[in-house]
Parts: structure tokens; C-alpha cells; sequence
């Protein structure tokens, strides 16, 4: 990468600035509370800068990667870390993680023989979706896999025929407030019918072994976790009053990237979680596992896209429309509802005043707006041909993508 010459660029050599961030501007964070610095990102800009790859590209630095596990080991030693595969299944990130000891959380037969092939042993992967089809289940049984997640009757008795003697644990439904992207309507049931369904589960030849929750992706407030540990802790009781030892919590994930500013630090997560498992459990603390994705991979990555259009819809609207390469369905589909909203800035200065944007992309669908209501502004002078980052992207971006949506290929991905 030393030896690259950089190409000419056709604005200022100076650095470009930030441009004004509409995403959690107002979130502020509680006293006493130490805010997470932004990532680094000096690598993977300086490949850009270098390399000039064709757009859209994302590029993900794997030392930030790794630098991201071993602060979420440092924080919670305790804690086993399962990487939500999902997040970015990237063979350079599987195999990454692997070399480091980490185990991972797994949503499909595909997803198992990917960390398989990266590496991992099968006692360091749990089949973690809570659907999954009968054949599925087998398949992960006879690769030595005996960690399964289970939310209903239904799926309990697939885990029984298809996997006999395995661990199961029960994911509880858990309201997700403060998330960004929440996922309390999909997964897990009430604690009253988990812990009746773990009680069945040792009458059924399996292992009661756990409670899991999920408090939402790209949770903003540490303490959302002392509620669901506390109905984690109300199922373990439950369960034990019918004879039942269960020996595990599933804290799942909800880590946040660094979309802007007032974000915690991890050790502020940590610090949150430790208090409530102490609170709940005492001394008599269960095995506990984590499920970072987006924590893990987001910060990593910045996707480099080129404006292809910028106009006007009426002489009335102050804003500009600005199309890019890419958009809900090459990769950022996290930008419906304008739930998660990245950080964006050109890739060259510019000296233009900023002026509000609407941000969507290439596609011929009407869906495909990124940003209408957040507040983005751009340089007056953007036009078609000049680059725009996009940063923290290296989370449910490549998996996003769509196919050939379009004729569109699907988003490249670069890993240093």
C-alpha cells in the first residue's frame, strides 16, 4: 500500500471536515459516564486515498476488529464472547476472531460451516436462531454441535427429534426500549412460558440449560439490561421450584457502534451489566455469554460511494436530492425509518457552505431514500462524479446487500 501513488484529486488537500451530524446530536450521556471516542479510521481512509477503489466499497480494518474484542474481553472477563455472525460473516473476520479464542452465535446451517471453516470448533458455536428448520438442526447436531436456542413448544420438540441430549436455553421477550433497532416482537416469549417450556425440555431428553434476551441492536442505554437480567433471574427461580437447575444467561447483544456523538464506552455497558447480574443472581453468578455483532465489525468499516445525480424536485424545496451508488438495497437497509443514521462527509474538502440534502440511491424503487427527515447537509458545490464517505458501515451492510437487484451488483468489500 506504500508504494501506490496517489492519484490527483480535484478538490482541496486539505482534510476534509465533518459534515453537521443529524444522528444523536441531543443524546447526551449520564453523568459519571465516560463517551466512547470515535474510531480510527486512518487506515482504511488512507487505502482510499491510495487505491481509489471502483464504487461502491466498503473497507474494513481488521485490527479494529480485533481491538474491539479484546476491550469487550477486558471489561467482562467473565463473560464467554459468541460474535454474532450475521453482523459480517467476512471470511477475514471469521477467521480473525477464531485465532483469538472467540466463539460464535450462529443463524443458519450456512452460517455454521463458515465459522467451521474459519476455524472454530464445534463446542464454540451456538445455533442461535430461534427458527430453523428440522434439517438444520440435524445437520449442526452431527457437526458436534449441541448449543440450541428455542422460543416455543414447536421448536422445542425439533430440537428434541433432531439433536437428542442437546443444550437448549430460552429466549424471553424483552421490550427493547431504547434500541434503535429493536427486536422484541419476533423472538422469545413471556418468562412464564419459558420457563414451563425448559421444564419440558429435560422430559424431552434435552438439557435445560439457560435463559436468553436481547434488548435491542444498537442499544443506547446501559441500563436496559438490569430488567431483562432480572426476568432471566424470575425464570431461574421459576424453573428451579419444578426441579430444574438452570446454569446460563445469554446477555445477547446490543453493543453499540459509533454512528455520533454520546455514545458510551463499553466499560460503561459492562459496569451496568455487572451491578445487575450481582443484584440478581449474588453470589451464585450463572455462565454468562455475550453476542456482539455490530459492536464488533460497525466502526471497522467505511463505505466509499460516488454521487451519480444531485437535483432539485421544485423551485420552491431548498433541498437538494443527492443519488448515490448505492442505498437501501446495495447494502444500507438499516437506513429505513432512518433508524440508524451514519456519519457521512466528502471524500475531498470542499470551501462550499453546507446546504440540506435528501440522500437516496441508484435503484428504480421508490423505497430507495435513505435520508428525507434526519437534517443531512453537504457541500452547495457536490456534484455527479465526487465521493461521499459513509462511516461505521462495516456492520449489516454486505449482508444487506441485494443480490442483482436491478442489474446492481452486490456491495464489494475489501478487508486490510
Amino acid at each position: 500500500m506504500n508504494n501506490v501513488a496517489k492519484l490527483p484529486r480535484s478538490r482541496s488537500q486539505r482534510p476534509a471536515a465533518m459534515h453537521r451530524l443529524p444522528y444523536n446530536t441531543n443524546l447526551k450521556v449520564a453523568p459519571g459516564h465516560a463517551e466512547a471516542p470515535a474510531p480510527d479510521h486512518s487506515r482504511v481512509l488512507a487505502y482510499l486515498d491510495e487505491q481509489k477503489p471502483a464504487t461502491p466499497c466498503l473497507v474494513v480494518d481488521l485490527d479494529i476488529v480485533e481491538a474491539k474484542y479484546r476491550d469487550l474481553r477486558a471489561v467482562l472477563p467473565a463473560a464467554e464472547v459468541f460474535y454474532a455472525v450475521k453482523a459480517n460473516p467476512a471470511p477475514e473476520v471469521l477467521a480473525r476472531l477464531a485465532a483469538l479464542g472467540s466463539s460464535f452465535d450462529t443463524a443458519s446451517a450456512g452460517e455454521i460451516r463458515q465459522v467451521l471453516a474459519a476455524g472454530a470448533a464445534s463446542h464454540q458455536i451456538s445455533f442461535g436462531n430461534t427458527i430453523k428448520k428440522t434439517a438444520d438442526i440435524a445437520f449442526a447436531h452431527e457437526a458436534g454441535i449441541d448449543l440450541f436456542a428455542f422460543d416455543s413448544e414447536a421448536e422445542l420438540k425439533k430440537i428434541a427429534a433432531a439433536a437428542p441430549g442437546a443444550r437448549v436455553f430460552c429466549r424471553i421477550l424483552i421490550d427493547g426500549k431504547g434500541a434503535l433497532w429493536p427486536l422484541n416482537r419476533k423472538f422469545g416469549c413471556a418468562p412464564d412460558m419459558a420457563a414451563d417450556l425448559l421444564v419440558q425440555a429435560s422430559k424431552h431428553g434435552l438439557v435445560p440449560y439457560g435463559v436468553s434476551f436481547h434488548v435491542g441492536s444498537q442499544q443506547l442505554d446501559p441500563a436496559q439490561w438490569a430488567a431483562a437480567i432480572g426476568a432471566a433471574k424470575w425464570v431461574f427461580d421459576r424453573a428451579a421450584s419444578s426441579g430444574v437447575a438452570l446454569k446460563m444467561v445469554d446477555l445477547g447483544g446490543g453493543f453499540p457502534a459509533h454512528y455520533g456523538p454520546g455514545t458510551p464506552t463499553v466499560a460503561v455497558y459492562a459496569a451496568a451489566i455487572d451491578g445487575a447480574l450481582k443484584d440478581a443472581f449474588g453470589k451464585d453468578q450463572p455462565a454468562v455469554i455475550i453476542e456482539p455483532g455490530r459492536y464488533m465489525v460497525g466502526d471497522a468499516g467505511v463505505l466509499e460511494t460516488e454521487v451519480v445525480l444531485v437535483s432539485k424536485k421544485s423551485y420552491e424545496d431548498p433541498r437538494r436530492w443527492v443519488y448515490l451508488d448505492i442505498g437501501r438495497f446495495g447494502g444500507l437497509a438499516e437506513a429505513e425509518g432512518e433508524a440508524i443514521r451514519y456519519r457521512i462527509r466528502p471524500a475531498e474538502a470542499s470551501d462550499a457552505p453546507e446546504a440540506p440534502v435528501v440522500l437516496a440511491g441508484p435503484t428504480c424503487d421508490s423505497a430507495d431514500i435513505l435520508y428525507d427527515k434526519a437534517g443531512y447537509a453537504l457541500p452547495a458545490d457536490l456534484e455527479p462524479g465526487d465521493r461521499l464517505r459513509i462511516f461505521s458501515t462495516g456492520a449489516y451492510t454486505t449482508t444487506y446487500s441485494a443480490v442483482n437487484f436491478n442489474g446492481f451488483a452486490p456491495l464489494r468489500a475489501i478487508y486490510i
